[in-house]
C-alpha cells in the first residue's frame, strides 16, 4: 500500500528519504558487512557515525562550544529527575513554569528532588495561554528555571525566551527543536526526545552548559549524570545505537533540505494553512488556543459536536490522512505537523477539511 499522511504527536512520521536510506543500508553500512544496529558502540564505525550525527547537530542548532551535546536513553521523561539530580549544585529549590500536562509531569518529578516553585501558571485558561513573564515570580536564587515551550497535548507554545537573568533556563523541546533556529547560548540546558522531530524513540538528547555539570546529586545514576556521560561521550554504558544513526539521517536531511531557517519557512506555512483552514470555516471548525499561542507543530481543533469526531477520522483515514485524533485527556482532533509532514499532507488535509465541513455543515 501506499504511505499515508502520519499525523501522530509521537512516535511521528519521519522523513521518507531518511527511511529509504536506512532500508538500503540496513543489512550492510557502508561495505562493514553489518547493520549498524549489530555494531559494537566502542567499534570505529559507529564511533565515526556518533561523531558525525553530534557535529551535523551542532552545525544545525549553532551550539557553542562551552556546551556538551548528549545522546542518552530514558526520553524526556527520565530527564525530569535527572535535571534535578544535575543541576541543583548545593541549592534546595527550583523555578517551574505550568502550561500544561507534560510540565506538570516535569514538575511532579522534580518535586522528589527539590522545592519546585511554580512560579506562573496557565491554569487559568485551562492551559490554552501562556502567561505572561510580567505575571512571573522568579527566585533569583532558585538553582534553575524550566519551561516547556511547546505543550503536545493543548497544542500552545511560547513565542518568546523567557528572561531569567543569571537564573539558567532550560527547556523541554521535544516538539520544537529543529524546527526553527534558536539561541541555544540563551539556555542552561535544552533536552528534547527524539521522536517527533529527530528520528524514532529511545533518544533524548541533551545540550548543557559545561559549567553546569560535575554537581551532581550523590543519588544520580551514572547513567544520569551529565558529567560522567560527558566525559565518555555519551558512552558509559550502551546507547541507543540504530536511533542515535537515524537521528544523524535526520539531521543531514535538515542540511540538504537548507537548515533550520529554510525549514522554519517551511514549518510556519503549514501551520498557517491549517490555522487559515479552521479560522476560515464559518464556525464548523474551532481552535481552542489563544491565537497568540498557538503550536506550530501541534494543532488542536473541534468540531460541532462530538457525534462528528468519529467519521471524520474514518473518512480521513480513507483519505490517507491517519492519527488526527486529540489526545485521549483531551479529546477533539489534534494534527501534528513536525518536519517530516511534507507540505503536500498539509494541502491534503485542508482540502479534506473543507470537503468534509461542505458536507457536514
Amino acid at each position: 500500500m501506499s504511505r499515508v499522511f502520519n499525523f501522530s504527536a509521537g512516535p511521528a512520521m519521519m522523513p521518507e528519504e531518511v527511511l529509504q536510506q536506512a532500508r538500503e543500508e540496513m543489512l550492510d553500512w557502508r561495505g562493514s558487512g553489518m547493520s549498524v544496529m549489530e555494531m559494537s558502540h566502542r567499534g570505529k564505525e559507529f564511533v565515526a557515525i556518533a561523531a558525525e550525527a553530534e557535529q551535523d547537530l551542532r552545525d544545525l542548532l549553532k551550539v557553542p562550544a562551552n556546551y556538551k551535546v548528549l545522546f542518552l536513553q530514558g526520553g524526556a521523561t527520565g530527564q525530569f529527575g535527572a535535571i534535578p539530580m544535575n543541576l541543583l549544585r548545593g541549592k534546595q529549590s527550583a523555578d517551574y513554569v505550568n502550561t500544561g500536562a507534560w510540565s506538570k509531569k516535569a514538575i511532579s518529578e522534580a518535586k522528589k528532588y527539590a522545592k519546585v516553585n511554580i512560579v506562573a501558571s496557565g491554569e487559568a485558561s485551562n492551559f490554552l495561554a501562556i502567561p505572561p513573564q510580567s505575571e512571573w515570580t522568579l527566585d533569583p536564587d532558585a538553582a534553575y528555571v524550566h519551561y516547556t515551550p511547546n505543550e503536545t497535548i493543548s497544542g500552545v507554545e511560547f513565542h518568546w525566551v523567557p528572561e531569567t537573568g543569571d537564573v539558567p533556563l532550560v527547556a523541554d523541546m521535544s516538539s520544537t527543536i529543529l524546527s526553527r533556529p534558536i539561541d541555544v547560548s540563551k539556555f542552561g540546558l535544552i533536552y528534547a526526545g527524539a521522536q517527533k522531530n529527530i528520528g524514532p524513540a529511545g533518544l533524548v538528547i541533551v545540550i548543557v552548559r559545561e559549567d553546569l555539570i560535575g554537581q551532581a546529586l550523590p543519588i544520580t545514576p551514572s547513567i544520569w549524570d551529565y558529567k560522567i556521560q560527558a566525559d565518555a561521550d555519551s558512552m558509559s554504558n550502551t546507547p541507543p545505537t540504530y536511533t542515535w544513526y537515524l537521528a544523524g539521517l535526520v539531521f543531514k536531511w535538515l542540511k540538504a533540505k537548507g537548515g533550520l531557517e529554510a525549514m522554519a519557512e517551511i514549518n510556519k506555512r503549514k501551520a498557517d494553512k491549517l490555522y487559515a483552514a479552521i479560522d476560515n470555516s464559518g464556525g464548523f471548525y474551532r481552535s481552542p488556543v489563544e491565537p497568540s499561542a498557538r503550536s506550530w507543530m501541534n494543532v488542536p481543533f473541534l468540531l460541532p459536536s462530538g457525534e462528528l469526531e468519529k467519521p471524520f477520522l474514518e473518512q480521513a483515514k480513507q483519505a490517507g490522512l491517519v492519527t488526527l485524533a486529540g489526545h485521549r485527556s483531551v479529546g477533539g482532533l489534534r494534527a501534528s505537523i513536525y518536519n517530516a509532514m511534507p507540505e503536500e499532507g498539509v494541502d491534503r488535509l485542508v482540502e479534506f477539511m473543507q470537503d468534509f465541513a461542505r458536507r457536514n455543515g
